[in-house]
């Protein structure tokens, strides 16, 4: 079925809809494009299609640079230029917040940074023939790349270095750049041909699922003048550039930090306990993954920060038994729980700071958090450019 189409409102997922012949996620347009689609689904209450024909282009439509773009499943909106990306972003947050959270809400200017060759990190699939590249759309099938416009250039080289060996037998390969370049490997592989992985591809180390690891173990990173490790097992922020800004703007926007207790709920290595911890009395840092927890306490000793702390826990199991001033949020994508919810409203901090890498359950969380806390600001940070992720930054303060 094919229908010649208005495209109308940005949604998430990379989606445009329109609503002429019923709700219809439209892959492939760009808000106020005429468009012909085609329906691949349909749903009791919607369709799904793709973009066929583009009949009144936007003048926001560009080429996308990457030879794979539409068949690679990594990006999704190389076609539209980057500043209409960002504003669609926001719309998209703007919309969520109405929607889902009731909260009419105003935007501060987005973070953004640059928009291609930014990734620090690669996750990198390998076909049966042993070629590196990403699942294509919807599927299992590697499409083999000979190099990814969004990651930064010491990995793409990473990639040609290793695409002479035909690399049969590893599933996955997760190369992570800082000072030199480390991989963990899911591979049923012998020690020596992992030596000569790391050799020809010019890494430092390799690390594999259980935890061990051969050569060096970990990357550095300079984290606003401070020194940041992280092994391959723990996250840390792919766009690494936008990161020091997001970080540096939130310890600008909490100061004076001078006498205050600040706890991290979800805190990884330190990326904004260590940083808060510079100019706070004491930060707590709570992390379940105790890969995690052990960078943190890596990175505190590095800087010589005594008054940062890190606790192996989750943070529905972690007790509040302190007075802090600053509870900082930075769940994964399902957003807070039931009781890190209740944790935090039962013990009311003045601020709030929450970070969030999906729109839908941070506008679900904030609605809840505004029945006592003002939102005093709300920003976009584009931390993953040409895809579909949208990522936040609210400040709350208890009334």
């Amino acid at each position: 079925m094919s229908l010649v189409i208005k495209a109308q409102s940005p949604v998430y997922g990379g989606y445009v809809i329109a609503r002429e012949e019923g709700i219809i996620f439209i892959r492939g347009a760009i808000p106020d494009e005429v468009v012909e689609v085609s329906i691949s689904e349909k749903k009791r209450d919607y369709s799904i299609g793709a973009v066929t024909n583009i009949l009144e282009p936007s003048p926001y439509r560009i080429t996308p640079p990457c030879p794979v773009f539409g068949i690679c499943g990594g990006c999704h909106l190389q076609f539209i230029s980057y500043d209409k990306q960002v504003s669609m972003k926001e719309e998209i947050l703007l919309d969520s917040m109405k929607r889902i959270g009731g909260i009419e809400a105003s935007l501060s200017e987005a973070l953004t940074e640059r928009d291609y060759h930014y990734r620090h990190r690669a996750q990198f699939k390998i076909s049966p023939k042993g070629e590196a590249g990403f699942y294509r759309e919807g599927t299992r099938d590697v499409v083999a790349v000979e190099e990814c416009p969004l990651m930064i250039q010491e990995i793409n080289l990473v990639l040609r270095q290793a695409k002479g060996m035909k690399l049969t037998g590893l599933k996955e390969i997760h190369v992570s750049y800082g000072d030199t370049g480390i991989a963990l490997v899911k591979a049923k592989a012998s020690a020596e041909d992992m030596e000569n992985l790391m050799a020809v591809a010019g890494l430092s180390g390799i690390a594999f699922g259980n935890g061990e690891s051969i050569g060096k173990d970990y990357i550095r990173l300079d984290l606003n003048s401070l020194q940041y490790t992280i092994t391959p097992w723990s996250f840390f922020q792919a766009h690494w550039n936008l990161n020091k800004k997001v970080v540096e703007l939130i310890v600008n926007e909490l100061q004076p930090l001078e006498g205050m207790r600040v706890l991290d709920l979800y805190a990884g290595a330190g990326n904004f306990s260590l940083p808060l911890a510079v100019h706070a009395s004491q930060v707590v840092a709570v992390e379940e993954n105790p890969h995690a927890a052990e960078d943190g306490q890596r990175n505190a000793g590095l800087n010589s920060i005594k008054n940062c702390r890190f606790i192996k826990s989750s943070a529905e199991k972690y007790k509040i038994n302190e007075k802090f001033d600053i509870v900082f949020l930075d769940p994964p994508r399902p957003g807070l729980t039931s009781a890190v919810m209740k944790k935090v409203t039962d013990f009311s901090p003045k601020k709030i700071v929450y970070v969030s890498c999906n729109p839908a359950t941070l506008a679900r969380d904030l609605k809840k958090l505004n029945e006592k806390y003002n939102i005093d600001s709300l920003r976009m940070i584009d931390f993953f450019p040409n895809t579909y992720h949208v990522e936040a930054l609210a400040f709350l303060s208890l009334r």
